[in-house]
């Protein structure tokens, strides 16, 4: 019985040296991968093709709208004078407008959310790229993301790795 209680004893002694030899091999970083993507010179670039696109879709919409809007008021002011057949003619025509008209906003917003992610990808995997290499290279076992919003507490211990990441993609700062 003292047997077997010296081996279970010496069995966790074993278990808690190994874990506490593991848990001081590992290495934590963190990083605001938001304020990263924001230091990249890409993204302005991206930003403003985004922007681009974005009024020339609404300068559409615009020109859709005031043409719909010419339609109905034309249609009202002269709707007295027309017969039974015009009437019908011209409210199918302004029901046709506005039908196009939606249907081109809700095209138009995901041709906007495509182009955003065509755009805005590219730099999230570039930015992803020199996260996972310096983590490679300086040996972290775990990098949180500051700007998830999942993690609630890091220590002192827990290294800032913005600045390696930063200078892995070349970004200078004053």
């Amino acid at each position: 019985m003292k047997k077997i209680f010296g081996f279970l004893f010496v069995v966790l002694l074993f278990i808690a040296t190994t874990a506490f030899a593991q848990k001081a091999d590992l290495k934590f970083g963190h990083v605001n991968s938001t304020e990263l993507l924001e230091l990249m010179p890409e993204r302005e670039a991206a930003t403003k093709q985004l922007q681009d696109y974005s009024q020339m879709l609404q300068k559409e919409m615009e020109a859709m709208q005031t043409e719909y809007q010419t339609k109905v008021t034309a249609y009202l002011e002269k709707q007295a004078t027309f017969s039974d057949l015009v009437k019908k003619s011209k409210e199918a025509e302004i029901q046709e407008m506005q039908r196009r008209v939606q249907e081109f906003q809700q095209t138009a917003q995901q041709d906007y959310q495509q182009k955003q992610a065509e755009l805005i990808q590219p730099i999230m995997d570039k930015a992803q790229a020199a996260i996972e290499k310096v983590g490679k290279d300086n040996g972290f076992t775990y990098i949180f993301d500051l700007s998830a919003g999942g993690l609630v507490y890091h220590s002192a211990q827990s290294i800032d790795i913005l600045p390696l990441v930063k200078k892995e993609l070349g970004i200078v700062t004053q």
